[in-house]
């Protein structure tokens, strides 16, 4: 089993374990999901603005007003 101690400001250090488990390094982000009461940590994977901006611009061409009647009823 692995423990931590939590602070004062409610900070705690992530054992070394879990962080080589997870491939965690200073500035990483990680998430917290709570499942039947238990909470899952997992790294958060950089999310990549630009790339997904440049995305946008490419679905466009699926926002006419023919598309959205065609597809209203999906």
């Amino acid at each position: 089993m692995l423990a931590t101690k939590i602070t004062q400001k409610y900070q705690a250090t992530i054992p070394l374990k879990v962080r080589k488990l997870l491939n965690l390094h200073a500035s990483d982000y990680v998430r917290f999901e709570i499942i039947d009461g238990k909470v899952i940590i997992s790294k958060i994977e950089p999310f990549d603005i630009e790339y997904y901006k440049a995305l946008e611009k490419t679905l466009s061409e699926w926002s006419s007003k023919e598309d959205e009647e065609a597809y209203r009823d999906l």
